[in-house]
């Protein structure tokens, strides 16, 4: 085991511990910005895959997002709460589709094309959604009941506990981040690096790139919908938005700022941008112009993210 694998293993065992014991020292309102931060860390990472790993620049990954943020909403009575266990599953499954079915379509294409096809997609299904009066149109939806996490009459939990959620998310994060570790190691991770450095070498040594993509594609798809389903959950509000290309730039932004490639580079720079955000709105009106001057520094002094610090420090002591 290499150097770095110990380094990003310390790391990640010592935020779980931090996030894990910080419910017993924070309040509510800081219990749903973790859990906030946290979501979209997951949304990172599932992007990472994605742009870090196969080397598929998508602008449109919102849209799988807000597949899992409505999904819980058609799956939840209008007063009343839905399973925990059945609509998180199907969340993530309508998310999976619609990434297959884009899928086969945008990955004909490559380099800017490909960024540009992904958009497209996404605004099409913002403006479907915007017009749709089954969907809440515009104005968006409603979810009045957080899902039931009964489980054959017994409770071992209620998502209306702040706290609650709050570990929920932590799991997903855990088990996320622990479910794309194993594919980046895998043989199918290995071949997904490969298409991201010669995908015409690949294919003449006799890989199936494009099943290689797909597939990569449909995971990073369907934990985007896990995403947007705990973004439902949590604040029990879905718009339009959710497809929107803002959103996708955000993520696209928290990515590139931790360090592609690395699953712990996504997470740093989704606590960095959203913390930041925070920060700067409560002290500013006029926060998105020293927003801006940061993430121009940002990419200027740390062309491989934050991750990539972590990754100077470590070939400097080797």
């Amino acid at each position: 085991m290499n150097a770095n694998s110990n380094l990003e293993r310390m790391l990640m065992i010592g935020g779980l511990i931090l996030l894990a014991i910080f419910p017993l020292l924070a309040g509510k309102f800081y219990l749903q910005l973790f859990a906030k931060i946290m979501i979209m860390a997951i949304f990172a990472m599932s992007l990472d895959l994605l742009v870090g790993f196969t080397g598929l620049v998508s602008f449109g990954h919102a849209a799988f997002y807000g597949v899992g943020a409505y999904a819980l909403w058609l799956a939840s009575p209008k007063y009343a709460a839905t399973s925990l266990y059945l609509s998180l599953p199907l969340a993530m499954a309508a998310s999976a589709v619609a990434a297959l079915v884009i899928g086969l379509l945008v990955l004909r294409s490559s380099g800017v094309y490909f960024i540009m096809v992904t958009l497209a997609f996404a605004q099409m299904f913002f403006y479907y959604v915007t017009g749709a009066k089954w969907l809440g149109g515009s104005d968006g939806v409603y979810i009045y009941v957080k899902p039931d996490a009964a489980l054959f009459g017994w409770t071992p939990f209620s998502l209306e506990n702040a706290a609650s959620f709050y570990y929920l998310v932590l799991l997903a994060l855990a088990a996320t981040y622990l479910v794309l570790r194993l594919l980046a190691g895998s043989l199918f991770g290995h071949a997904l690096r490969g298409i991201r450095g010669n995908e015409p070498r690949m294919r003449a040594l006799g890989f199936a790139t494009f099943g290689y993509k797909l597939a990569a594609f449909v995971v990073a798809g369907s934990l985007a919908g896990l995403a947007g389903y705990l973004d439902a959950a949590q604040y029990g509000f879905v718009t339009p938005d959710f497809f929107g290309w803002r959103l996708s730039g955000v993520v696209l932004m928290m990515v590139i700022l931790g360090g592609m490639g690395t699953l712990y580079g996504p997470v740093l720079g989704a606590f960095a941008l959203v913390l930041l955000q925070d920060s700067l709105s409560d002290a500013t009106r006029h926060w998105l112009l020293p927003m801006g001057i940061f993430i121009i520094l940002a990419v200027l002094l740390l062309p491989q993210g934050i991750g990539g610090l972590l990754r100077r420090r470590e070939a400097e002591d080797g």
